[in-house]
C-alpha cells in the first residue's frame, strides 16, 4: 500500500512550540528569527500569517535568482522525475555541461564538484598543498590569508581564516595557516618570500569581514608576486561570484586571474552545490584517488546550475547587476549622509552592499525585519543588502523607503 505525505502532521509540526520544535537541533544557530516563511515567489517571502516580506538577504546570497523561479523550479521538477543520484562511479553529463560553460568563461581548465563552499574551499586548499608536493617541493604547504576572511566552518577553512572566535576549542596549533592584514603589501611580500608559503586564499570582496572589497591595484600586485615566487594564487568566490559583484567573477573587475577558485552559494540558486575551478597545471597534482565526494555532481544540482547559468550568462543581466548595485548604493550613501548618528559608511560592489552602523547593527536588523524587510548582518557592525540578482527597481525603491522611514524613527 503506498505511504501517503501527511500534510496536516507537516502543519502541526510547523506549529510547535519554539523549546519543542528546536529541542532535538544542535544549539549552535542564534534563536532562529520569527516569522516561519511558508513560500516565497521573487524577492518575496510570505510567512505562515500571509504576512509579505522583501528578501533582500536571499539566504546569505544563495538565492540569486529569488525564490521559485519558474526556469530553476522547471529544471529541477524535469531532473527530478528522471535521476537523483547515481555518484562519481558513472559519467554525469550535465555535471560535464556545467563544468565546460564555467571552464569556457573564466581561467579555469577543470572544475571539481561537491556540496557547500566550505567543501569548495578545501578541495581548493588541499589543491594548492599537492601542487608543490608533486613538483618536489614538499616544504611548501603553508597557505596565507588575510585578516578578516572567512572561508568556512571545517577545519581548514576554520584555521585558513584564522578567526579566534570560530577557531577557540577546534584548532590547537596553526595547521599551516597564517594570516596578514588586509591589503598590506609590505606583509605580503614577506610571506611570499617565506620558503613554506604555498600561495594565498583570498575574498575579492570580503562578505563577514564587512564588505570590503580588495583594489584592482592589490590584486595585481599579489598576481605578480606569486608569479614571481611560483606560489598559487586562489580566489574565494563563494560568496561574490557567479554575478553579485556585476561581474561574473568579482576578481574579474582586476583583470588578474587566479590559478584556483571556489564557488558556490549563487551556483546553485537555493539549491546545495559547491565547485572549486583550477588551471591544468594544478589539476595535474589531483590525479586519481587524490580527492572526491559522494554527493558532488549530483544530477539534481547539476540541472540547476546549468539552469542558473542559463539566467547569468544573458548578455544584459551583468551589465544590469552594475546598473542596480549603482543605483542602490548612490540611495544608500543620501541615507548615510542624512542619518550619520546612525549608518556612517556604504561599501561593496553591484549587489554585494555594506552599511556600516553606528547603533548595534542588530537593532538595525530587527527594526528592518518588523517593517517586513530581510537584510543581513555583516563583521564590523555592518548590515548587508544581498538582494537577487534580478530585483526590480521597484523592489529597490522600496526596500530604500523602508529603510528611510526606520532611520527616521531610530533618530527621533
Amino acid at each position: 500500500m503506498p505511504i501517503k505525505f501527511d500534510q496536516a502532521q507537516a502543519i502541526k509540526v510547523r506549529h510547535r512550540k519554539y523549546d519543542e520544535a528546536r529541542s532535538t537541533l544542535w544549539q549552535t544557530y542564534s534563536p532562529p528569527e520569527s516569522p516561519v516563511f511558508e513560500y516565497g515567489k521573487g524577492a518575496k517571502l510570505y510567512s505562515e500569517e500571509g504576512r509579505e516580506y522583501f528578501d533582500f538577504v536571499t539566504g546569505i546570497a544563495v538565492n540569486s535568482f529569488g525564490h521559485a523561479h519558474p526556469h530553476l523550479v522547471q529544471a529541477l521538477t524535469l531532473q527530478a522525475n528522471e535521476l537523483w543520484h547515481v555518484s562519481n562511479l558513472y559519467r554525469i553529463p550535465t555535471a560535464e555541461r556545467l563544468a565546460s560553460r564555467l571552464c569556457e568563461r573564466s581561467f579555469a581548465d577543470r572544475a571539481f564538484f561537491c556540496n557547500s563552499g566550505t567543501e569548495a574551499i578545501e578541495a581548493g586548499i588541499k589543491a594548492m598543498r599537492r601542487y608543490h608536493y608533486n613538483k618536489g617541493n614538499r616544504e611548501r604547504y603553508r597557505v596565507i590569508g588575510f585578516e578578516g576572511s572567512f572561508h568556512g566552518r571545517s577545519i581548514a577553512a576554520l584555521a585558513a581564516a584564522g578567526n579566534k572566535s570560530h577557531c577557540d576549542g577546534f584548532i590547537p596549533f596553526d595547521y599551516g595557516f597564517s594570516q596578514i592584514p588586509w591589503q598590506d603589501m609590505d606583509a605580503m611580500i614577506k610571506a611570499a618570500k617565506d620558503s613554506n608559503t604555498a600561495g594565498f586564499i583570498i575574498e575579492p570582496i570580503q562578505g563577514e569581514g564587512g564588505i570590503r572589497c580588495a583594489s584592482d591595484s592589490f590584486l595585481q600586485k599579489l598576481r605578480s608576486i606569486c608569479d614571481e615566487h611560483d606560489l598559487l594564487l586562489m580566489a574565494d568566490e563563494v560568496q561574490c561570484g557567479i554575478g553579485r559583484s556585476g561581474h561574473l567573477f568579482a576578481h574579474e573587475k582586476s583583470a588578474t586571474k587566479p590559478d584556483i577558485m571556489s564557488l558556490a552559494k549563487g551556483l546553485g540558486g537555493g539549491f546545495p552545490v559547491g565547485a572549486c575551478l583550477v588551471t591544468e597545471d594544478v589539476s595535474v597534482a589531483m590525479g586519481l584517488g587524490s580527492h572526491g565526494s559522494t554527493f558532488g555532481g549530483n544530477p539534481l544540482a547539476m540541472a540547476v546550475g546549468n539552469a542558473v547559468l542559463d539566467l547569468t550568462f544573458a548578455p544584459e543581466l551583468l551589465p544590469d547587476v552594475m546598473r542596480k548595485g549603482a543605483l542602490f548604493s548612490n540611495h544608500l550613501k543620501a541615507l548615510a549622509s542624512q542619518y550619520p548618528s546612525i549608518i556612517s559608511d556604504v561599501s561593496g560592489r553591484g549587489l554585494m552592499i555594506g552599511v556600516s552602523c553606528i547603533i548595534p547593527n542588530i537593532e538595525l536588523v530587527n527594526s528592518l525585519r518588523e517593517r517586513g524587510l530581510l537584510v543581513g548582518k555583516s563583521g564590523a557592525n555592518m548590515i548587508r543588502f544581498l538582494p537577487p540578482l534580478n530585483v526590480t527597481d521597484d523592489e529597490i525603491f522600496h526596500a530604500l523607503d523602508v529603510l528611510k522611514n526606520t532611520l527616521a524613527d531610530l533618530s527621533r
